[in-house]
């Protein structure tokens, strides 16, 4: 066989091999996303099968966007009960940094995501799609996102008859939530607590529609906690 024949050859095997390694970097490095708003409710309101539930829910969709190689876990407290402790957002969310689906970082620390300087707002709080979640003066307002928790992550722990979670997560009718503002804007007449990501006020109910009333969707912050 001819040398220029040989080293055509070569060349091509070279690229070819190229070009598989560099697709395999790809597929194996995925998506580099590690935050986003879920797009939608599971369907259930304020039940959303438990933290587990809402766990497989933040995977589920974090997959549907090619991220499904990290472990996601929704941001979300709950009560103690059955024999099991309190949990805590803010313990549950891993050490981060955080990028959202456009790789602008949000936030670098837990300590950062719960401060003054976290870049958590309706710009960067996108979608596992990378879209913004319409907020307070957009047709359809969908700022107030679940969390069950208080401006430092930690539960926001009801009142004695009173419910702060849905049930834990698993209301789908009554109950009540805590829910921060996703745009920093609302008509709360406490302006910090409309400024609040995380701990605005409570829902009026926990089913779909009762959501609504307050300007939910049912929607919940999901992080890569690896």
């Amino acid at each position: 066989m001819p040398s220029r024949l040989l080293l055509s050859t070569g060349a091509a095997v070279a690229t070819t091999a190229l070009i598989i390694g560099c697709g395999a970097m790809r597929s194996s490095s995925g998506n580099p996303m590690s935050f986003f708003i879920t797009s939608t409710n599971p369907g259930k309101g304020g039940d959303l099968g438990g933290l587990a539930g809402a766990d497989r829910f933040c995977q589920s969709l974090a997959t549907s966007a090619g991220a499904g190689n990290k472990t996601w876990r929704a941001y979300l407290s709950t009560t103690a009960a059955n024999g099991q402790p309190a949990v805590n957002a803010r313990d549950r969310i891993g050490t981060g940094p955080w990028t959202n689906a456009k790789g602008v970082v949000v936030a670098t620390s837990v300590a950062d995501l719960h401060s003054a300087n976290a870049k958590v707002g309706k710009d960067t709080s996108l979608t596992e799609k990378g879209e913004v979640v319409s907020g307070f003066g957009d047709p359809v307002n969908r700022h107030d996102i679940l969390t069950g928790s208080r401006p430092d992550g930690t539960l926001a722990v009801p009142d004695p008859g009173k419910d702060t979670t849905c049930g834990n997560w698993t209301k789908s009718d009554g109950g009540s939530a805590i829910v921060g503002h996703h745009d920093h804007k609302g008509t709360n007449p406490d302006p910090v607590a409309n400024a609040s990501w995380n701990s605005s006020h409570g829902t009026r109910g926990c089913s779909v529609d009762q959501l609504k009333m307050s300007g939910s969707a049912g929607l919940m912050y999901c992080f890569a906690a690896n």
